[in-house]
């Protein structure tokens, strides 16, 4: 497979520095190799109009929201909710500070990161009720965070895109609030099944496949789990009704195809 130069950089790098398979790692070890990788990608992030933190309210307490409003947004831009990736194991609004300033800036629309709760000590379905409450509360506030709440996107990569997926089915199967778009990138939309690209990839591209057994074991804690669609939404019996949504890899932007 050929890899993005920045892709292959990164990896010879984290060779060359014996950088242990995640699986490898105690959880507080892979939250802080994280944030010492990203922090490191992106000395220089993009300058933002405003950058607040504050928390808004969920199911077990206060969820941190750190909220981007990039230079030239008009007075009331759209809304990109963002969850950030990690395998809902590891990742902080301060991993991904500098994915949602370039998200920002290169939208134009304002974003909110949401800081959910993370597995083992939070399992499924912490974080999708996290990320709804967060999302709902954002909606309903629009007017006093200065964007529009009938312009409201969620986001997120790979776990992140898997909560972005299921907040839009929580959003249609709750009443709301109305989700215009999604942007999933590198989503998992199915936990534990097995594809042709997970054999062939299991092995050299950091999340390997005792990697990604790592970030489920610890996120699904209870078997059944797997097949909920709120863990997996890729098997959701009825895909209608849903916001518009593209999928992000290998460089290109696609639709996402419905079913039901």
């Amino acid at each position: 497979m050929t890899l993005h130069p920045q892709a292959d950089a990164m990896l010879k790098q984290m060779e060359k520095d014996g950088v242990p398979d995640i699986s490898e790692m105690s959880v507080p070890q892979a939250r802080m190799f994280l944030e010492t990788a990203f922090a490191a990608m992106v000395p220089n992030p993009e300058p933002m109009a405003e950058v607040r933190d504050f928390t808004v309210p969920g199911p077990a307490g206060r969820l941190p929201v750190r909220f981007y409003k990039p230079e030239g947004a008009g007075p009331t831009p759209p809304l990109v909710v963002f969850f950030h990736g990690g395998g809902w194991v590891i990742g902080t609004i301060e991993s991904h500070d500098a994915t949602c300033r370039a998200l920002a800036s290169a939208s134009g629309c304002a974003v909110a990161s949401v800081e959910y709760r993370l597995a083992p000590e939070s399992a499924f379905p912490a974080a999708p009720e996290d990320c709804y409450a967060a999302t709902k509360w954002l909606a309903e506030n629009a007017g006093e965070l200065g964007v529009d709440g009938e312009r409201v996107a969620v986001a997120g990569d790979s776990a992140g895109g898997n909560l972005a997926a299921v907040v839009s089915l929580m959003a249609r199967d709750r009443g709301g609030p109305r989700i215009s778009y999604q942007v999933l990138i590198y989503p998992a939309v199915e936990v534990g099944d097995d594809y042709p690209s997970r054999t062939e990839n299991a092995e050299g591209y950091f999340l390997t496949t005792r990697a990604m057994k790592w970030f489920y074991g610890h996120y699904i804690q209870d078997e059944s789990h797997a097949k909920n669609a709120l863990a997996s939404p890729l098997l959701a019996e009825d895909h209608t009704g849903l916001p518009p949504a593209i999928d992000r890899r290998h460089g290109r932007v696609r639709p996402v195809a419905r079913r039901g």
